[in-house]
């Protein structure tokens, strides 16, 4: 019996509302997982091709039984042509998959599930609601929420803010909701709210807008830390670096390191961590590997990162 069968089975249980825990890994020697994501196209998606190949590493000296097929990509038609050929011509026993985008990624990923190979998702979900085994992702409403308590703490009645945006997307629109609600009724005044794209051309060109607009900013939320690079240069060509503090997020490791030295225009970040890539993998390679069930949702809680905390959160060797 292959490997891929006990998932489906398990998967099976779960589905009809009973516990089942897989079978030992006794059927077969070697297992194969495949590992498609996307290219590193920008700091984040640098860091999570960082601790994919880290956690491979560190998993194939682990587990000798193990194998991987790791497959980056510029784009969704690649991708899908990555899978395809995992499954003809490397057998893989399970998927680790952070699509490209949801909608073209979703009838290959489901067939993937559909021949019998376990199937994680990571991050951006897919179209259709529950064909993947394992979900793990950050946690998007905890993110806006944990920076706008930090808002909500700092400013007083009557201090004016901005807010950039990422891709119009839900993912956004829960960062966004979660943020507002957070500063419901601390008085705090939201200037402007734009679309800066996770992006830093981006966002130096939105708060070079905000700035010839708005002779008072008192805080900017980035939102994302690619943003903030592109924010504190518009902040910096302007002369007005004493006038605002910037909160971005994801924990980039030139902002970590700036909290970490104590600077006053970082007071703070919130993780959305470029690692859960590697923790999806583990995931998945300790139900190949053991009788651990690991069906379900998995998602990691946004932490505020400070001056106190931030060296546990800095991986200089990281490109992100």
């Amino acid at each position: 019996m292959k490997r891929r069968d006990i998932f489906k089975g398990a998967a099976l249980a779960a589905g009809m509302g009973l516990t089942l825990a897989a079978a030992p890994a006794v059927a077969q020697e070697s297992y194969t997982i495949g590992v498609a994501i996307p290219s590193a196209t920008h700091g984040f998606m640098g860091g999570l091709n960082y601790h994919a190949q880290a956690a491979i590493e560190r998993l194939e000296k682990t587990y000798p039984q193990l194998s991987f097929v790791l497959a980056t990509a510029g784009d969704a038609g690649k991708m899908v042509n990555d899978i395809e050929d995992m499954v003809a011509t490397r057998n893989i026993d399970a998927l680790v998959v952070l699509p490209f985008e949801s909608e073209p990624l979703t009838s290959p990923v489901m067939a993937v599930k559909e021949a019998g190979i376990w199937v994680t998702v990571v991050d951006r979900g897919l179209s259709v609601p529950g064909i993947e085994d394992l979900y793990v992702a950050g946690d998007n409403t905890g993110f806006g929420r944990v920076a706008g308590e930090y808002f909500a703490e700092t400013l007083k009645e009557g201090d004016n803010i901005v807010v950039l945006r990422g891709i119009p997307t839900t993912l956004d629109n829960e960062r966004v909701d979660a943020f507002q609600a957070a500063i419901k009724g601390s008085g705090i005044n939201v200037l402007d709210m734009q679309h800066g794209n996770w992006n830093r051309d981006d966002a130096f060109n939105v708060m070079q807008d905000y700035l010839s607009k708005y002779p008072d900013i008192d805080a900017v939320w980035a939102a994302d830390d690619d943003m903030a690079i592109g924010v504190l240069e518009a902040i910096s060509q302007a002369g007005r670096e004493k006038e605002m503090w910037v909160v971005g997020g994801a924990g980039m490791k030139e902002i970590v390191k700036r909290i970490m030295d104590g600077d006053p225009q970082l007071p703070v970040n919130v993780t959305y961590p470029p690692a859960q890539i590697a923790t999806a993998i583990e995931l998945t390679a300790l139900g190949l590997v053991s009788p651990t069930p690991v069906s379900g949702r998995f998602i990691i809680g946004s932490q505020r990162i400070t001056s106190e905390n931030a060296a546990q959160f800095y991986f200089p060797e990281s490109p992100f």
